[in-house]
Formats: structure tokens, C-alpha cells, sequence
């Protein structure tokens, strides 16, 4: 089969794991194609920008620096000292129990730093423009994909083929990939949808990340660097799809004053500072993370809810796992049914975790709510169980 382009490896998908994952195949000079059907919004104010932010823990920081691309992030990110629980599921939306989970248990390094996933487009594809075995194809996606003993032939959608040895599916949780390659998937519903955006506010956020729980879903303030000299933390508001649409619909002013009861004023008052986004939140996990000569990483291998900074941490475990086994021989069959039975056992263990917390988090009966704060102290106060949670959190052993 005749093709227009040859590389080592193709990297469907061009969000923050296909552009991390195209920029480490290139460090370590395997020859990379990159596309994605959209071009990359990098700019916040640009109709369409992902607002949300990511929280890079510490081994994918330790990823990023081995690929050349933490220097480019670094500056624009915001460290995580702490990571703050508080539980307003009384009669009022007060604060009745909060505890901190503080990294100096663990060691010097803060939990993760935080950055803007518009900005971290921005960075990776000024990385991508450097690396001279690297090239990025915005606006070009994968049509179709056919495989073979020796390698994977694909179909953009401007027409042209690539051969590549190994097809890095980063395609989103509804992959075409992954769909090209019959591959099923469990998928859990919530009936969330989540709210991102920014706020500025008046106390200072001391590198805090703050998860409140009250009923519907956390409702999460993550440090970003300040806005208008003023303290900044990007929200993740977690509700019903009802409720979502209900505050989506209201007035500012209306808006702010729900913002600032459900944040049970940890903050001070706070203002909103970018325009809404909203998505839906689901649990998804492939039925298998590979298939001949194609391996599915990030999304396109398994979707959890916005708890913990897990989601894009969990792609760049996966990236580190594929990366590590694709070194001899990437897309071989030895190499990708041995990433598929390292990560896909890992990955379903988080999402059950994950599960779990937003199921916790989403009780309205007073009751329940009740035994979620109770549990919560209980266990924050052994200390051996809290420092195992805080290295289950960020993944290390």
C-alpha cells in the first residue's frame, strides 16, 4: 500500500496529551506525525478556548522535564503546596469540617503545578515547531485506518495516506481511532455536567487548592498566578445537567451571588473573571488500551470525573508506559500487549476510586452527608492512611 508520508510514529489527536505525546516520540527521535481535526486555540479570549486548567503532579512534571518541555511551562505555573477538603453539607452552606492534605509530609516538592490548558497549547506547539523530526497537521484528522503485520496505513481527511509503525489513538473519549479498531467501551452517566471558568477573589490563595463538597459534585478553586493584581483561581463547578443549565441562564449579578454561597466563602468574595464553559461528566473506560500496531492513550483509553487532578496525570502515566515500551520496537505486538496489561488494570482502579468520590460528593440526603464528613475525619486523622492517600493521589509508591 502506497502512502504520501512515512514516520515512526502518528499521534491522532492534537489536545494536550497528543500534543505531549507527539512532542516525547519526537525527543527521543522516533519520526512523529501529528494531526487533529481542529486547529489549536491558544489564546484565552478566542471563542472556543478550553478554560479549564491542569494540575501536572509530580512524576508527569518529572515526564515533562525529560522531554524538554517543563521549561516552557514552568513559568507560567502555579504550584500546589496544598490540597484542601472541606465539607459544607450541613443545614448552611458553611464550612463544618476541613482538612489539608500538605505535601511537605512527602517531601520539598509541592503536590503539582498548575496551568491553563490554552496555554499549555500554546507552549507545546511553539516545542513542536523546534523539534526538525515533528510536524504538526492542525486541521487534518484520521478518516481511516487500516492495519497490517509490518505497520498501519492511515487516511487523512485531506486525502493523504501515512505509514506509520505505531498510531498513538489521543482522540477524545468518542476516538475514531479506537472506533477504527472495534474496540468497545464501559461508560458511566451521571447526569453532571461541570462549569470551568476563572474568578478572581480577595484572600489570597497561599498555593491552596480547595475542593468543597456540599450535593451535586465538588465545587473546586485551583491556584492560578494573579489577575489584575488581584489573587486568581480557576473553578470547577460540578452540578446536575439541570442545575448547570439553570445557573448558565442567569443575570452576573444573579450568578455571582450563587458562585459565592457555594464556595462557602473560603475565599472572600469572589468575582467572575472569564466567560463559562461546561462539559459533561462521565466515567469511560476501552474494553482494551491496544490493538494491532495502534495504541490508545488519554482519553480515548478512559474518562473520569474532575476529582483529584487525575485525567491528563493518568495520560502522561500512560504516555511514560508506552514511551518505556516502545523504545526497540514501537508497535510491536510483544510492546502493546504489554502496555495494554500494565495500564489498563491501573487506570480501571483509579476510575473506580473515582467513582466512588463523585457518587460521595453527589449524596443530597442529610444523612449520607453526614457519614461523608464523618468518614473524611476519621481517616484524615491517621496519619499513615492520610500520607498513603496523598501517594495513591499522585501515583507514586
Amino acid at each position: 500500500m502506497q502512502a504520501d508520508h512515512h514516520v515512526d510514529i502518528l499521534v491522532s489527536g492534537g489536545g494536550p496529551a497528543g500534543l505531549i505525546a507527539a512532542a516525547a516520540f519526537g525527543a527521543e527521535g522516533f519520526s512523529v506525525l501529528c494531526v487533529d481535526p481542529a486547529p489549536p486555540i491558544t489564546d484565552e479570549d478566542t471563542q472556543g478556548s478550553d478554560l479549564r486548567t491542569t494540575a501536572f503532579l509530580t512524576p508527569s512534571v518529572d515526564l515533562l522535564n525529560r522531554i524538554g518541555l517543563w521549561p516552557r511551562l514552568a513559568p507560567h505555573a502555579m504550584p500546589l503546596q496544598v490540597m484542601r477538603i472541606v465539607d459544607a453539607g450541613g443545614t448552611h452552606p458553611d464550612p463544618r469540617l476541613t482538612r489539608d492534605f500538605n505535601a511537605a509530609e512527602l517531601g520539598d516538592a509541592p503536590f503539582g503545578w498548575n496551568l491553563p490548558n490554552w496555554l499549555i497549547r500554546r507552549e507545546i506547539v511553539a516545542r513542536l515547531d523546534q523539534l526538525q523530526n515533528t510536524r504538526f497537521l492542525p486541521g487534518t484528522g484520521t478518516a481511516a485506518l487500516t492495519v497490517r503485520d509490518e505497520a498501519a496505513f492511515a487516511t487523512l481527511t485531506d486525502g493523504s495516506r501515512v505509514r506509520a509503525r505505531l498510531v498513538v489513538a489521543a482522540d477524545g473519549r468518542n476516538s475514531p481511532v479506537r472506533q477504527a479498531m472495534g474496540i468497545g467501551v464501559r461508560t458511566i452517566r451521571y447526569g453532571q455536567k461541570a462549569l470551568a471558568f476563572a474568578v478572581t477573589h480577595d484572600i489570597p490563595h497561599n498555593n491552596v487548592s480547595t475542593e468543597i463538597h456540599r450535593w451535586g459534585g465538588p465545587f473546586t478553586l485551583v491556584p492560578l498566578p494573579d489577575r489584575d493584581d488581584k489573587p486568581c483561581s480557576a473553578v470547577v463547578w460540578m452540578e446536575r445537567g439541570t442545575e448547570t443549565a439553570r445557573l448558565r441562564a442567569l443575570p452576573t449579578a444573579d450568578f455571582e451571588a450563587e458562585l459565592n454561597a457555594r464556595s462557602a466563602g473560603v475565599l472572600g468574595h469572589l468575582r467572575q473573571a472569564t466567560r463559562l464553559t461546561e462539559w459533561p461528566i462521565i466515567s469511560q473506560i476501552a474494553d482494551r488500551f491496544s490493538a494491532p500496531r495502534t495504541a490508545l492513550i488519554a482519553e480515548a483509553a478512559h474518562v473520569v470525573p474532575p476529582i483529584g487532578a487525575q485525567g491528563l496525570n493518568m495520560s502522561l502515566a500512560d504516555l511514560s508506559a508506552l514511551i518505556e515500551l516502545s523504545r526497540n520496537d514501537p508497535g510491536s505486538h510483544d510492546s502493546l500487549t504489554r502496555y495494554h496489561r500494565s495500564r489498563r488494570p491501573e487506570a480501571l482502579a483509579r476510575l473506580v476510586g473515582i467513582d466512588a468520590l463523585n457518587r460521595a460528593s453527589m449524596v443530597n440526603l442529610r444523612p449520607l452527608r453526614d457519614l461523608r464528613a464523618a468518614a473524611l475525619g476519621g481517616l484524615y486523622g491517621i496519619a499513615p492512611v492520610r500520607r498513603m492517600m496523598m501517594r495513591a493521589g499522585l501515583g507514586v509508591r
